[in-house]
């Protein structure tokens, strides 16, 4: 794993973005890359492992129940089964176990400990979803699993809705990130309440990570123009018709957005500003 442990940051200063000067650090340790990459839909695991190549993440989600969790003992990623989705991720990614498909606070609960016992990580992407059509996360089944299993030392990654009173409460109970999606699980809409995401990420003082809805490369490049500290994304890059080529410019999309957000845009105006000021022109 090629991680350090840090102190939990926000973001580095607007102006400075030198890599050395802005680390993404996540649950108390630094990644180069500041996008996450899922593990599902694609056509072959095969070529999972070439996308997530292709996309430079470090960090990939893995649902807990997706996993042959028959390894109890034993290091996750090895086994007899030559086909086991962890046999497709290298050592070096960072796991980030989920509980997608769970609809209570029990249900996700569970889910979070079984993955721990079984030695995959004491990180969990927590999902509680609350309606089978939208995906939509239940917040309040959210809060309470987010608040049992911080207490049982879990680092909590929660994914919920773009709510900023929402996104407080899980902080004040302990997530390590909140994880606002900017539209319905694998819809490819895009950022939809940019103001929202904007709001989460000014009074955060965890990391804001847009989960969900990404469908192209300037939705994440948006995302990090809001000053974003990473996104992560499956759908986007797995459902592609080329997933190797959209994980480039997925990767490709984040480092530019970061830099601008870094770099910080232009005022917006209602009328023209002159690109080239008449002041001082001879004649004049």
């Amino acid at each position: 794993m090629s991680t350090t442990e840090a102190p939990i940051e926000k973001g580095a200063e607007r102006g400075n973005a030198s890599p050395a000067a802005d680390p993404f650090v996540l649950g108390g340790r630094t990644f180069r890359s500041r996008l996450i990459v899922g593990t599902g839909k694609y056509s072959s695991l095969a070529l999972m492992k070439d996308a997530h190549r292709e996309s430079g993440a470090e960090i990939v989600t893995v649902a807990v129940r997706r996993i042959n969790l028959d390894r109890k003992g034993s290091d996750p990623r090895r086994g007899s089964d030559p086909h086991s989705l962890l046999d497709f991720i290298p050592p070096e990614m960072t796991l980030l176990p989920n509980t997608a498909g769970c609809y209570s606070a029990d249900d996700a609960i569970r889910t979070a400990r079984l993955g721990r016992e079984v030695g995959l990580s004491n990180w969990v992407k927590l999902e509680v979803l609350g309606d089978e059509r939208t995906l939509w996360p239940d917040n309040a089944a959210l809060l309470e699993a987010t608040r049992t299993l911080v207490k049982e030392g879990f680092v909590v990654f929660p994914y919920t809705s773009d709510d900023p009173v929402v996104c407080r409460r899980l902080e004040d109970e302990g997530a390590a990130a909140v994880m606002p999606l900017g539209a319905p699980i694998g819809s490819g809409l895009g950022i939809q309440n940019p103001n929202n995401i904007s709001i989460i990420i000014e009074h955060a003082k965890v990391p804001v990570i847009v989960d969900a809805g990404v469908g192209t490369a300037s939705d994440a490049c948006i995302a990090m123009e809001l000053g974003a500290a990473g996104v992560l994304m499956n759908t986007g890059i797995a459902g592609a018709k080329d997933p190797v080529r959209m994980a480039r410019a997925m990767r490709r999309a984040i480092e530019a957005g970061r830099d601008a957000y870094l770099a910080g845009r232009i005022p917006r105006r209602r009328y023209a500003t002159a690109s080239s000021p008449e002041e001082g022109r001879p004649g004049a």
